[in-house]
């Protein structure tokens, strides 16, 4: 499984991500700069990690989402490859148009960062195929924009196409329907705002993140 992270001025969260990867598929992820316009060939993943690129001026992920890579990502995700946007990974992929809605600050205008658990709402994508439907997951969240937020007419879209890829158990932040990750059209791009890369051995205290990570590199072999 070959893959990709894209690092942006103010990712934290790119070598978490790395090495989740590595721990799972055994390989090293290429680290992709920001200003780059081309991605390596053949990937099977590329990831948008967490963080506050280009110091979340603006909106959250406004200036990441114009930076050249984005163009060479959404080029990518349009042939199928799979993207997986994690926190601020997630906000990019909004504002890029890879995926509807945005993300606004929490409600209550706080910082949140604890484990939080979700509900596994479609497990028939590449991401989710390593969960069974319904099943009650927790991840660990740390974020202050991590609001989803889209107009009605986009929620029932994402809800009758079965696009909601987990959902909080209890409101945390004000998300849109407890919305806690969202997958585009084709499944293979998935925007979420808990960490999965955060949860993937027992010293983190469990492996609820790695079991998405093995799911779709067990989907893709």
């Amino acid at each position: 499984m070959k893959t990709a992270v894209i690092v942006f001025p103010g990712s934290n969260c790119d070598r978490d991500m790395a090495v989740a990867l590595e721990q799972v598929t055994g390989k090293a992820s290429a680290m992709v700069w920001h200003g780059d316009s081309t991605l390596p060939d053949n990937l099977d993943l590329i990831a948008l990690p967490g963080g506050f690129s280009y110091g979340d001026y603006l909106r959250c992920g406004a200036i990441a989402g114009r930076s050249p890579v984005m163009q060479a990502v959404v080029e990518a995700a349009e042939r199928g490859v799979p993207v997986l946007g994690v926190c601020n990974g997630f906000q990019v992929l909004t504002e890029t148009g890879l995926l509807p809605g945005a993300l606004m600050r929490n409600r209550d205008l706080d910082f949140i960062c604890r484990d939080v658990p979700m509900i596994v709402e479609n497990s028939q994508s590449v991401f989710t195929s390593g969960y069974r439907q319904g099943q009650e997951i927790t991840i660990p969240v740390a974020h202050h924009d991590g609001n989803y937020f889209a107009d009605s007419e986009t929620l029932n879209m994402l809800e009758s196409e079965g696009r909601v890829a987990f959902r909080y158990s209890d409101s945390i932040n004000g998300s849109a329907r407890n919305i806690a990750g969202i997958l585009n059209m084709r499944g293979n791009v998935l925007g979420m705002m808990p960490h999965p890369e955060r949860r993937i051995e027992d010293a983190h205290g469990g492996s609820d993140g790695r079991v998405l990570f093995e799911g779709l590199l067990a989907a893709i072999a």
